[in-house]
């Protein structure tokens, strides 16, 4: 009873990746256009939770295959206007993403390029959805 009779990975859950190299150049350089940007900058975590997933959902619908979302980069110490946790959304956008409910829409994402925003955005590359869907 070795690694072979190991249990397969359920087939409906597919992983996430980063952008191919290319792809991410392509971006970059603006040779591949970004099919929208959200910023997330203000709001709560239950609006931006919210704003996201329509987003995703939305620009996925319309074919879009790169969106920028932009996080924030929070900052040192715990002085945020609000009395609240710094950096929160740049910690929980990536953990919306890759909720298996949004594996429909989510290929993959990674920290953007600096111009559109460094480590305080993601492209977020999506699937192409199949017709009707």
């Amino acid at each position: 009873i070795g690694a072979a009779h190991a249990p397969k990975p359920k087939p409906g859950i597919k992983p996430l990746v980063p952008l191919e190299r290319r792809m991410r150049q392509r971006v970059a350089r603006g040779q591949l256009p970004v099919g929208g940007v959200l910023d997330l900058h203000g709001l709560r975590q239950d609006e931006a939770h919210r704003v996201l997933l329509d987003f995703i959902h939305r620009k996925a619908h319309e074919g879009a295959s790169v969106v920028i979302v932009i996080t924030g980069k929070g900052g040192a110490g715990g002085n945020s206007l609000s009395g609240g946790e710094r950096g929160i959304l740049k910690r929980l956008v990536p953990h919306w993403l890759a909720d298996p409910g949004q594996r429909r829409y989510v290929l993959g994402y990674e920290d953007a390029a600096q111009h559109h925003g460094g480590t305080g955005a993601l492209y977020v590359r999506l699937r192409r959805l199949r017709e009707g869907g």
